[in-house]
């Protein structure tokens, strides 16, 4: 299937990459209104049509699949532009539009739905866990989230959008595992050397089962890993109803510097979630 990327930073860039890597998808348009005419050039160089016209070019491209890197503040005019569309719409943004989904949670409503929100990097990277959590104790009451990352991974449309990424990532937080409350906190870090990508957990729970929660907590990590190889669950431990954990997201391989774990995690998740929805199609073709 062809697709689109709306956006030259750092996230379009690799995701341009990634979907020339892959069996089922391809890139056929790397469009942005904002980018530098260097980030274009490099998307040309990875073989892709460029544009300066934005969702304009997208709409003119006629593509299956279009991945929106922009912000959270463009992405309901995206939407708005491609509804009537046969097209699939992933939102890489915070804007909180669409289905939320991560791969080892909700994988299968990507071959139904068109709009899909994945959400935020650190949902991306919490969810697997507090899926876990959900699924072996009898109410899940407070969680919070702190993620760190490093700055020369964070671009300008995201820290643009901080609010909205506390916001969206508290709010699918509180849906997938009916928390009482969800605070989520973020910090940008200028350490060098930089650091790798995390997000610390605590989860107030009731009734866990404690061996299968960790048991759970590993089959998740594995699953992650299948797309996104540097994903570890560094710590996990339960104290009376005290879940905590700690995740760690490397980029492996690639154009990212291996602290832009943020980067991975979404991108890799977002072009499993397409890839699935391409398959689902081709088998309905030949149905």
């Amino acid at each position: 299937m062809k697709a689109a990327v709306i956006g030259a930073g750092m996230l379009g860039l690799d995701l341009a990459e990634r979907l020339n890597a892959s069996p089922v998808l391809s890139c056929e348009l790397v469009a942005s209104r904002q980018s530098s005419a260097s980030a274009l050039r490099r998307a040309a160089q990875l073989g892709c049509e460029v544009s300066t016209e934005g969702i304009t070019a997208v709409v003119r491209a006629g593509v299956d699949v279009v991945f929106d890197a922009s912000s959270a503040e463009a992405h309901p005019a995206h939407w708005a532009a491609l509804a009537s569309a046969d097209v699939l719409l992933v939102d890489l943004t915070p804007s909180s539009g669409g289905s939320m989904l991560t791969p080892t949670v909700n994988a299968v409503r990507a071959e139904s739905d068109r709009h899909l929100s994945l959400v935020s990097c650190g949902g991306q990277a919490v969810l697997p866990v507090l899926d876990a959590v959900a699924r072996n104790s009898t109410r899940v009451e407070d969680v919070e989230v702190v993620t760190t990352v490093a700055s020369a991974s964070v671009g300008p449309a995201t820290r643009d959008n901080l609010d909205e990424y506390l916001a969206t990532t508290g709010y699918a937080v509180q849906r997938l595992t009916g928390a009482t409350r969800a605070k989520v906190m973020a910090t940008i870090s200028p350490a060098l050397p930089a650091p790798a990508f995390r997000a610390q957990i605590t989860a107030c729970a009731y009734g866990i089962q404690t061996r299968a929660l960790s048991d759970a907590v590993e089959a998740a990590a594995v699953a992650v890993r299948q797309y996104a190889p540097g994903y570890q669950v560094s710590a996990l431990s339960v104290v009376d109803d005290l879940v905590r954990a700690t995740v760690t997201v490397t980029a492996r391989g690639g154009r990212l510097p291996s602290y832009a774990g943020n980067v991975e995690i979404i991108n890799a998740a977002a072009v499993t979630l397409a890839e699935r929805y391409a398959r689902s199609r081709e088998v309905g073709h030949r149905g």
